[in-house]
């Protein structure tokens, strides 16, 4: 597995990381032994670099890669999150920036997590009623602690990350980027490289729909969050899915999976940019991480880009609420 660099003093990690969400939470049930396989076949492929959160599962992602951590935490770059708040239910209870809340969240991403710091400890979003130079420097303060080594940022705006590198340099920034999600290259990304900081892309595959398997959102199981995002719904459904059809004739034309093909596209993008493509299924783990060999040619490049030409996307990436907390 190829290395990359988060940021210009970061952690080198696999070109490709593992994002853990799905395997707690959002796209319906998950099987705890099936996703510990595939935590441990990920570490075996050289997959190293994983990602979770604090509200993924309200905790229950968190204690899962404790199993995994117990006894292969060396070969972990570990990354998690804080910062949105749900209540006992699950419920959004909106986002906390606090410096009080920076501390508690850590503490208790350590006992979760049963290690004794966190690799990568992103702000999982702005707070809107925080100075995020207030935010940063609590987290700042984790670090000379020794309970996290590099700071992160996820859906932050350009100046945002410019005010938050001014106060501790930043190693990473989270944001979604896909070949059907690129608001990033507008802003973000130019400001990410301007300082030195690498871009992780997360749902690089689109929340699973640049697959082409997902053909309606009835497939979905009730619980799955996919049901109400804009993208999936039958307003948009039929242009999307123009989008993903085109991707899957052109991946096999090449002889490789569309989820191959759309990962090799990021991973194009440039050396700064490490995405996290989420699995629960070791054949499709394995299959993704053949894309951080994949290498594309002009002829490639430019038959991507008219298919992204002639099939724009439609509909929002989140609802209304949630599209306020993007790009903060």
């Amino acid at each position: 597995m190829p290395r990359r660099r988060l940021g210009a003093h970061g952690p080198e990690v696999s070109a490709l990381g593992l994002g853990c969400m799905g395997m707690s939470d959002f796209y319906g049930p998950a099987d705890e032994a099936t996703s510990m396989a595939v935590l441990h076949r990920a570490l075996d492929l050289g997959m190293n670099f994983l990602d979770t959160s604090d509200i993924y599962g309200n905790g229950a992602n968190e204690r899962l890669l404790s199993g995994l951590l117990a006894n292969r935490r060396r070969e972990v770059v570990l990354a998690t999150k804080f910062g949105i708040v749900r209540n006992a239910q699950g419920l959004s209870a909106g986002v906390n920036g606090t410096p009080g809340h920076v501390h508690a969240s850590c503490d208790a991403s350590l006992r979760r997590l049963g290690v004794n710091h966190i690799d990568l400890y992103y702000l999982h979003r702005v707070d809107p009623a925080v100075p995020i130079e207030e935010t940063v420097g609590a987290m700042a303060e984790l670090v000379r602690a020794g309970k996290v080594r590099h700071l992160g940022l996820s859906e932050a705006s350009a100046q945002t990350i410019r005010r938050a590198h001014r106060v501790h340099p930043i190693a990473a920034v989270q944001s979604e980027y896909s070949l059907w999600t690129r608001d990033v290259e507008q802003e973000v990304l130019p400001t990410c490289r301007e300082l030195g900081i690498a871009l992780v892309p997360y749902s690089p595959l689109g929340r699973g729909f640049l697959t082409g398997a997902i053909r309606s959102a009835d497939q979905l199981a009730a619980n799955d969050w996919r049901r109400v995002n804009p993208r999936f719904q039958d307003g948009h459904l039929a242009q999307n899915l123009a989008l993903a059809d085109a991707l899957v004739a052109l991946a096999r034309d090449h002889g490789l999976a569309p989820a191959q093909l759309a990962l090799a596209w990021l991973l194009d993008r440039g050396p700064d940019v490490v995405p996290i493509p989420g699995t629960r299924s070791i054949a499709r783990l394995e299959e993704n991480a053949m894309a951080a060999r994949l290498r594309l040619n002009d002829v490639l490049r430019e038959e991507l880009q008219a298919l992204l030409a002639a099939h724009p996307v439609a509909g929002e990436r989140y609802p209304e609420v949630s599209m306020a907390l993007v790009n903060a």
